[in-house]
């Protein structure tokens, strides 16, 4: 490549990147405006549209179009999958049918920043006509949409990125911003856990990390223990027959006491190493898990702590153990 080849290209990626700075930096303005308003004006409509949500009998009817549409969608997404039930309706749909999906028992979340989208106004006189509680997204309080809404959410006016102020992208942000304080708002009134995450979300990553640790530990006589006591020689039969690397110390009322581990037979190894009792060499209180606790929190454990197993107890009693290779099975890892 010849130098003044080099040089082009070099002052090509050097615009592409100033491009990609001037975007951020507008959008963060728009975020930054946003957050404003909510400590202002915005926040008392905002507390208006999650009580409206909250106290509903029905589902939130999210609804928009062109990229408010798009928006529209994730939102209603993000408010289903966290506990508030809700579906997306296109607005140019609902006049050909789709308004039979909408009940008086709902709420209605129209996205339009102008306020003037002509899509939406079959479904705001549809609300009006049945009195389905109406909550408007838009810049535009005193638009079409912001007159006939119960509860208007003011977005402050922002630029778009688009040199051309043309092209939705710091308004799509904010909307999207926006829905999310909702959904998060409503999650938190709501007392929404993350076991309640996992009813919602039983595939994938996020559904295998919310798995409960009795769903992926080896359970019972799988679990290698040794008495208190024991020489070494019998807790590493044990250890080496059952394979995960550790073997866990019980007392007489079957407690734990203390866990071995390969890691601790290299650090104590010496000639009479088989002839030691196991109370000499187990590291005492171990790092363990209930069945009950989630599989992503035996992870975060594993990793935190550097070590590959977990037993498993209930009342201080071994009842399973989890390796790290079960949790990679699972997906969880």
């Amino acid at each position: 490549m010849s130098a003044p080849d080099a040089t082009a290209q070099k002052a090509t990626a050097r615009s592409y990147i100033a491009s990609a700075l001037r975007t951020l930096e507008a959008e963060r303005e728009g975020i930054a405006g946003l957050a404003g308003a909510m400590s202002d004006s915005l926040g008392a409509s905002f507390v208006a549209a999650v009580d409206k949500i909250r106290t509903a009998r029905g589902r939130v009817i999210v609804t928009g179009m062109g990229k408010s549409g798009h928006i529209a969608r994730k939102i209603a997404a993000t408010l289903a999958s966290t506990g508030t039930p809700a579906f997306f309706v296109h607005a140019a749909d609902a006049s050909h049918g789709d308004l039979g999906m909408i009940t008086s028992d709902d709420v209605m979340l129209a996205l339009s920043w102008s306020g003037e989208t002509e899509e939406l106004k079959d479904l705001i006189n549809y609300s009006r006509r049945f009195r389905i509680a109406l909550v408007a997204m838009t810049v535009n309080a005193g638009s079409t949409l912001g007159k006939a809404a119960d509860v208007v959410l003011a977005l402050p006016a922002a630029r778009e990125a688009c040199p051309h102020n043309l092209a939705p992208t710091t308004s799509s942000l904010m909307q999207l911003a926006l829905g999310d304080a909702l959904a998060i708002a409503l999650l938190e009134s709501r007392g929404f856990t993350a076991v309640d995450f996992g009813v919602f979300h039983p595939r994938g990553k996020l559904g295998a990390a919310l798995k409960f640790v009795r769903d992926v530990m080896h359970p019972g006589r799988a679990v290698p223990l040794i008495d208190r006591g024991a020489p070494m020689s019998e807790a590493i039969v044990e250890m080496s027959a059952k394979g995960f690397g550790c073997v866990a110390v019980t007392g007489r009322d079957g407690k734990l006491l203390g866990v071995i581990t390969d890691g601790d037979l290299r650090r104590h190894m010496r000639a009479d190493l088989l002839q030691a009792a196991v109370d000499d060499i187990m590291t005492v209180s171990p790092k363990t898990v209930r069945p009950d606790q989630l599989a992503g929190e035996a992870l975060q454990l594993l990793n935190s702590s550097k070590i590959t197993a977990l037993i498993v107890v209930e009342a201080d009693r071994p009842v399973g153990i989890v390796h790290f290779h079960d949790l990679l099975r699972a997906g969880v890892a």
